[in-house]
């Protein structure tokens, strides 16, 4: 990165809890109970086809969770359709290898779908009018492994702002970096009106039980200071076709989104029109009482599906049978 970005960087300081104060009492009296299931199995026979989002429902990004091997070898028995559809922001043969060097078995990974293959398509193409008169000058926001997501298309790299036509956004360059590590660069960016393209709309991910940010937070920040930018991935509707035309099943009813982030995952499969099931195990643990082993708190997550005016039919602690 050039010095005079990197020195226009101020310390690291803390992100702002984003959590929003309303007044429980309040919550309790709107609150729908959410049933909470002990596992999948309840529910598998009213749907034929299931989308699965992976960081948070497969893995934490180190690990794969317990159980989902044998939930995903029981899907199959069951003669249960799946794709697998994430917001990582790189190629989906990238997450396939993630995911096997995780532990899950070659055979459940032939239906994988990525907000970054979906990035990259656009880039390659270049069809959609939001990109009518960018030109092919890239600054890449984000970790050096995610730069395959410009392999074979026109695009080449700069770390000059000045010089920038487009800014790829993949999330932080660093694990422990905030969102404030990138105002300046942000506000440089934003005055010039160079459109950002944010490959993750995720705001935060767990990475082994750390909280760390995503490049949908970033992405936020540059709205606020102005900037433009072209989300790709959930809970966006565009990422949900090829999904569909995977699975071959007409009747949406039967489709069944399983995610862990109400903001990506649950309101995606509304915009899609489709059910979803939430995961509490990932995202949201804490704020639903999933805390040093506790179990989750049904008020706690009836409050807080009403606070984000989202409805998922039911919620399991985590992606097991």
């Amino acid at each position: 990165m050039d010095k005079d970005i990197f020195s226009a960087r101020p310390a690291k300081a803390i992100l702002p809890d984003i959590t929003i104060n309303h007044d429980r009492t309040l919550e309790r009296t709107m609150a729908e109970p959410i049933k909470l299931l002990p596992g999948i199995a309840p529910i598998t026979s009213d749907y034929d086809g299931f989308i699965l989002d992976l960081w948070g429902v497969i893995h934490d990004g180190v690990k794969l969770y317990d159980g989902v091997v044998d939930t995903l070898e029981r899907l199959r028995s069951a003669d249960k359709s799946f794709i697998m559809l994430s917001n990582a922001p790189r190629r989906s043969t990238a997450v396939v290898e993630l995911m096997t060097g995780m532990g899950v078995p070659e055979k459940f990974c032939d239906h994988v779908m990525s907000s970054g293959e979906a990035t990259w398509q656009e880039l390659h193409d270049r069809t959609d009018p939001w990109y009518d008169g960018i030109g092919n000058h890239c600054l890449h926001i984000g970790p050096e492994r995610d730069r395959n997501l410009l392999d074979g298309v026109d695009f080449e790299f700069t770390e000059n702002v000045s010089q920038a036509d487009i800014i790829l956004n993949t999330g932080p360059w660093l694990d422990d970096e905030k969102v404030e590590d990138y105002e300046e660069l942000m506000r440089q960016s934003a005055a010039l009106d160079i459109p950002m393209l944010c490959a993750n709309p995720d705001l935060v991910v767990i990475r082994g039980g750390t909280r760390i940010i995503c490049a949908g937070a970033l992405a936020a920040r540059y709205e606020e200071l102005g900037g433009r930018v072209r989300y790709l991935g959930k809970p966006f509707p565009s990422i949900y076709p090829h999904c569909f035309d995977v699975l071959g099943i007409a009747d949406r009813s039967r489709i069944l989104a399983v995610g862990d982030s109400l903001r990506t995952d649950i309101a995606g499969a509304k915009a899609a029109g489709i059910d979803s099931l939430l995961v509490l195990g990932g995202i949201h643990g804490a704020e639903v009482g999933m805390v040093d082993g506790a179990d989750p708190d049904e008020m706690k997550i009836s409050d807080m599906c009403v606070r984000e005016n989202q409805k998922p039919i039911a919620a399991i602690s985590e992606f097991i049978w």
